[in-house]
């Protein structure tokens, strides 16, 4: 006799146990079931089955069946080569961004270095200043991270009194994650031999807008990674080749692509990129500055909006979450717009600064309900509802949005982006 799976919600909605899709005998009972004489024999060979296949390639691309997977840009028509391009999370599984299609942010557009002529340079408050170009660098012991990147301005949508319709990843997909393998940037620092009253590292970049930033010194020497392989290969011209550097859990903007400069000093630059721009007003009337950290975030990836579900029954719940702050160590979904919350599977691995992919089977009665998921990192910061981190910023904001996403199923299936 076939055991039966327990199906008991473990919260409102029809929310299930984290461990049930761990379980053998669970059904879907959404295959189409074929009588025996409907099995196709080998005579009814599809046309991909009658003749050789292609032949070899040099680099391997997506099918063309898939085209559809890409990154929407979006370029400032006043500055051409000023714009955006968002990932397309709704339409990626796992934790790791293929890398061409991670996202991008450029100033000035996307020049075309030649490795052999790219130098960096460290210099300032330093006892011996140095100069790498990219062979030598290359001689240096390297390490991996795993390290999502995320902009400063992504999800800032989210600020608007009307709530957004569009796909998840063209809304939040200012954010991907990638293995990163290049020479630890403490590495050079100590070789140089910075002077004591040193506190700051300004990066540059070497792209038309020579994109600078202010780093404290401090971070420099923890974590940083002077990267030159993403996802295994030489990381891509839009991503930053021949090196770029990656500053794990804090704004993008701090991650310098092209990277040709470290100017090691006691002050920040105040360059534009942290006066102007990635700044905010308080409701005290002061202003945050230097807000490094990307506090931990999560969002519904599946269902969410684009999607659509075609019957009642049982649906698995995938999203991300991430924290500039560390590990992920709870993701929590409700089914019935935060009246009750229940906790998901963390997917394997949970790494620090890194995306975690959650997982919650849900058994949905076939009426309008709203998703929710609101991530918990180690330090025990909980994501925020958005009316409480409006009250805590007030409404002139456009950084750093992480507040909880709620997504409101329909009793037609159609998912949409609301305010709950």
């Amino acid at each position: 006799m076939a055991r039966q799976i327990d199906l008991q919600p473990v919260a409102g909605g029809g929310l299930l146990d984290r461990r049930l899709f761990l379980k053998r005998g669970l059904s879907f009972s959404v295959a189409v079931a074929l009588a025996p004489e409907a099995l196709a024999s080998d005579e009814e060979r599809l046309p991909w089955m009658q003749k050789p296949g292609e032949p070899f390639s040099n680099y391997g691309q997506p099918s063309s069946h898939e085209r559809k997977t890409i990154r929407w840009t979006m370029g400032n028509s006043m500055a051409p080569g000023n714009g955006v391009s968002w990932t397309p999370l709704q339409d990626l599984e796992g934790i790791i961004t293929p890398s061409g299609l991670h996202f991008e942010r450029h100033h000035n557009g996307v020049p075309q270095i030649d490795p052999d002529k790219h130098q960096l340079l460290i210099h300032g408050l330093v006892n011996k200043a140095l100069i790498f170009d990219m062979q030598t660098l290359l001689r240096y012991p390297m390490q991996s991270c795993y390290s999502f990147v995320e902009c400063g301005g992504n999800s800032n949508a989210g600020w608007r009194d009307e709530p957004i319709q569009t796909a998840v990843g063209y809304f939040h997909g200012m954010a991907s994650c990638s293995e990163w393998t290049g020479v630890p940037l403490r590495i050079l620092l100590e070789e140089a031999k910075v002077k004591g009253r040193a506190k700051w590292l300004i990066a540059e970049g070497a792209d038309a807008a020579v994109m600078n930033i202010s780093i404290p010194l401090e971070k420099a020497l923890d974590d940083c990674l002077l990267a030159i392989y993403q996802n295994g290969e030489r990381i891509r011209p839009e991503n930053g080749y021949p090196l770029r550097l990656i500053v794990p859990g804090w704004e993008g903007v701090l991650n310098v692509k092209w990277l040709r400069r470290l100017h090691v000093t006691n002050r920040p630059t105040m360059a534009r990129n942290e006066t102007a721009k990635y700044t905010e007003l308080l409701p005290s009337g002061k202003s945050r500055q230097f807000t490094f950290v990307m506090e931990a975030k999560s969002l519904i990836t599946h269902p969410s909006f684009g999607h659509k579900l075609d019957r009642k029954g049982l649906y698995q719940i995938s999203g991300l979450a991430w924290s500039g702050q560390g590990k992920i160590v709870k993701v929590e979904v409700s089914a019935d717009g935060g009246q009750t919350w229940a906790e998901a599977q963390l997917q394997e691995p949970v790494l620090s600064k890194c995306f975690t992919r959650f997982r919650i089977p849900w058994q949905w009665n076939g009426e309008k309900t709203i998703l929710k998921s609101r991530a918990i990192d180690e330090t025990g910061y909980v994501q925020l509802e958005r009316d409480a981190l409006i009250a805590q910023r007030g409404r002139h904001g456009y950084f750093h949005y992480n507040a909880i996403i709620s997504w409101e199923i329909s009793p037609e299936g159609s998912v949409s982006h609301v305010y709950a």
